[in-house]
């Protein structure tokens, strides 16, 4: 079904399902025409490929995706967008939608059997209320897809996108920056929603890199400092550190000395690179005693 970001189109989706936007769901819908099918060709929709698509709305996203993939699997919460999506997405034969909670589907095995053979990749319109834990349960699960491409809040995207060390950063960027290589790709006025949200958008993509530095326990002890770090960002990281794992200051002073960074370094002026090679010798000397 065409036209389905249309004002039009939309009110008389709203009156022939007696559908109401949720709040509490973040539901915002897509009146841009343009937008959809910009993240479809960026987000790596293509005949061979298969889609994993996050939240649907009427299925204007999910409408172009199926034009270009091989597979489109929509993840959609609000049960009552069931009836709609059959009756919008009904010339597609390679769409499935799933009525479940992202966050609690085993994304694992989705993939593993809604797209045998193909190189996957992630479309979505993210509600903003669920912007981080979402994106950060794609990439800590280490699933076979290539990239995330999603719309999020524009101040979310300055932070997941910016670079290390700057102070647009925060912990998830250096978890971002671990697992894959950030891009803003372009940015949605409110004025591209209904109802219009209270601020701006951005659609982001984030190309999972195939080999990380770490693993197993040094990667957890990686982000248990990154948290750490980030959890007072005005203090040093002597303050941090030293509270957050129940460290001396001394302790946190003699690893930051050793890997050559300042004592009074504050979270947001660390690279990727200070912070694995400050964790690793956090740990170190604070398992040798010293």
């Amino acid at each position: 079904m065409e036209n389905l970001s249309n004002i039009s189109t939309i009110r008389e989706i709203m009156d022939r399902f007696g559908f109401q936007f949720s709040k509490s769901l973040g539901q915002n819908f897509l009146i841009n025409p343009g937008i959809c099918p910009k993240i479809a060709e960026m987000g790596g929709a293509a005949a061979d490929t298969g889609v994993l698509e996050i939240g649907t709305g009427f299925g204007v996203l999910t409408h172009e995706l199926a034009k270009r993939a091989k597979r489109v699997v929509a993840v959609e919460l609000d049960s009552r967008l069931l009836p709609v999506l059959e009756y919008t997405l009904s010339e597609h034969k390679n769409v499935k939608i799933i009525n479940q909670d992202i966050l609690k589907v085993d994304l694992k095995k989705l993939i593993e059997t809604e797209f045998t053979g193909m190189d996957v990749y992630v479309c979505a319109n993210l509600p903003y209320y669920i912007t981080s834990p979402v994106i950060m349960a794609l990439l800590e699960k280490r699933l076979s897809i290539k990239a995330v491409t999603v719309m999020v809040q524009k101040e979310a995207a300055t932070r997941l996108c910016a670079k290390l060390p700057s102070r647009d950063c925060g912990a998830v960027t250096v978890a971002v920056r671990y697992y894959s290589e950030p891009k803003l790709l372009f940015s949605v006025s409110r004025g591209s929603f209904m109802p219009a949200p209270n601020v701006d958008s951005a659609v982001i993509r984030l190309d999972i890199k195939k080999d990380k530095p770490l693993s197993g326990e040094a990667e957890q002890r990686l982000f248990t400092v990154v948290k750490g770090a980030f959890s007072q960002r005005r203090k040093t990281l002597c303050n941090t550190i030293s509270s957050s794992l129940n460290l001396s200051k001394e302790q946190v002073a003699r690893a930051l000395k050793d890997v050559n960074l300042k004592e009074t370094a504050r979270a947001e002026e660390l690279s990727l690179d200070d912070f694995i090679r400050f964790s690793a010798r956090l740990y170190q000397t604070t398992e040798e005693g010293i």
